[in-house]
């Protein structure tokens, strides 16, 4: 019986997934920029035993539609939020194993600054740090905000990303030998420089020549996630990938791209049960069915059409409310959009394919789904029961929580539904002290199999 890893889907912002709901009474998501909600968030998912906490978004959003600034959207405080990667440290002394991954954004700097961060995070969570590999979104808009003319194109950002983990990972498992810290205090000697060596990088995108100065932390790397299910996007992660956050659409499609992914990890010589599937899923439960039903009601009932389409061509260039209600998103092809194949992909390609959903059907499940997962509402034993259900039928390796009211949702899902999963045997702890042990099993540091291994000296 697989085990099912738990992790929470965050923003640092007032609310998740392309909804709102910070408005409604149960939620406390106008804390969000009270450094305490997220340390009070986070010892209530250590006790609970909970194996990360992710934060989506990287250093900021945009709610921009069209390369303007949108007044539906920041009326809603959708597309707002702080940069979550000066939380950690504070929640990571207030916790003993949860986890926390981190989004960064490849191309937007030189990987160095993602380097640095993360190594000090590792060193200062204990060795439970993840990077969200990501390209981006809402592109055209921050490459304004950058000072760029245009976009990059959606493969050649990968191609980028690439370059960019290659770079970082060289400096992360290349720079130091093990045993280059030494700490002789009687000696006198901090580290061996023999031991300590150059990188040195010509690529495509970027060029690098140095050496990385602080000792590797307890993983080296950190543990290394990846959001994103286009072609380019399961490729990228059947490559680099330790956990992949994959887009919950509909069972069947979710297990093919499960199936896709671990066969690309084995082509490129990888473990494919190595790799760890997640997906995204909004629970709304509570003592009854009814009570759990009442609450969906309620935060249904915040939707709206024009937030939803506003949020969606935030992410994927694409404006809904301009499309033929009847018609379906391969209109968007017949018209030549720039933006299909550009941004949000994987959020564009759910919606396709040979009973691909009309315009108006898409609006319907974006207003009480934006870009969540999947949706449960019942109570406690219905849930897990329908949790176990889809783990099993899409050999999927674990759920993330995409909270409806914040701290509120999250303490419902560990009164409610987590004791029925202990008792069918599917939260048994993860054994290790870092996330990567406890996340992939093996050693703290990466696999041999997993191409940064081949980048230590002698590698």
């Amino acid at each position: 019986m697989k085990r099912i890893g738990l992790g929470v889907f965050e923003v640092g912002g007032p609310q998740v997934g392309g909804t709102i709901s910070w408005n409604h009474p149960r939620s406390r998501g106008r804390e969000f920029l009270d450094l305490a909600h997220w340390v009070e968030m986070a010892q209530l998912l250590d006790r609970a035993g909970f194996d990360f906490l992710f934060f989506a978004g990287g250093p900021f959003t945009y709610p921009a539609v069209g390369g303007e600034i949108s007044d539906a959207l920041v009326q809603a405080g959708m597309g707002s939020g702080i940069d979550a990667t000066h939380f950690v440290p504070s929640m990571a002394a207030a916790t003993e194993r949860l986890g926390f991954v981190l989004t960064s954004v490849t191309g937007a700097n030189h990987p160095l600054f993602t380097v640095r961060t993360f190594q000090t995070l590792d060193h200062l969570t204990g060795g439970r740090i993840g990077w969200n590999i990501v390209t981006g979104s809402s592109q055209d808009t921050h490459a304004a905000m950058m000072g760029h003319r245009e976009m990059v194109p959606h493969d050649t950002r990968y191609a980028i990303a690439r370059e960019y983990v290659e770079l970082a990972l060289r400096y992360w498992e290349g720079s130091w030998e093990e045993g280059g810290l030494v700490l002789d205090a009687e000696k006198g000697v901090f580290a061996d420089p023999a031991k300590l060596h150059r990188v040195v990088h010509e690529g495509e995108h970027y060029r690098s020549s140095g050496w990385l100065t602080s000792p590797p932390g307890p993983q080296g790397s950190p543990t290394l996630f990846q959001a994103g299910t286009s072609e380019a996007g399961r490729e990228f992660a059947a490559r680099y990938a330790e956990c992949v956050f994959v887009q919950g659409s509909t069972p069947e499609r979710t297990a093919a791209n499960v199936a896709d992914i671990r066969r690309r990890a084995a082509a490129h010589g990888r473990d494919p049960q190595a790799v760890k599937l997640f997906v995204g899923v909004t629970v709304v439960t509570a003592a009854t069915e009814e009570e759990a039903r009442r609450q969906r009601a309620e935060f249904d009932a915040l939707q709206t059409d024009e937030l939803a389409a506003a949020y969606y061509a935030g992410n994927t260039g694409v404006d809904l409310l301009s499309l033929d209600p009847d018609g379906t998103l391969h209109q968007l092809a017949e018209r030549g959009s720039p933006a299909v194949g550009q941004l949000g992909v994987s959020n564009i390609e759910r919606f396709l394919g040979p009973d691909a959903p009309t315009v108006r059907q898409v609006l319907d499940q974006l207003k009480g789904r934006g870009t969540r997962g999947f949706p449960f509402t019942g109570s406690g034993e219905q849930v897990a029961a329908q949790l176990e259900e889809l783990v099993d039928a899409t050999d999927l390796d674990g759920i993330m929580v995409e909270p409806v009211f914040d701290i509120a949702s999250l303490e419902d899902v560990v009164e409610f539904v987590l004791p029925h999963l202990r008792e069918r045997g599917r939260l048994e702890p993860a054994a290790g002290a870092t996330m990567r042990e406890r996340m992939v099993g093996g050693g703290a540091r990466l696999a041999p199999t997993h191409p940064g291994a081949g980048m230590r000296p002698g590698g």
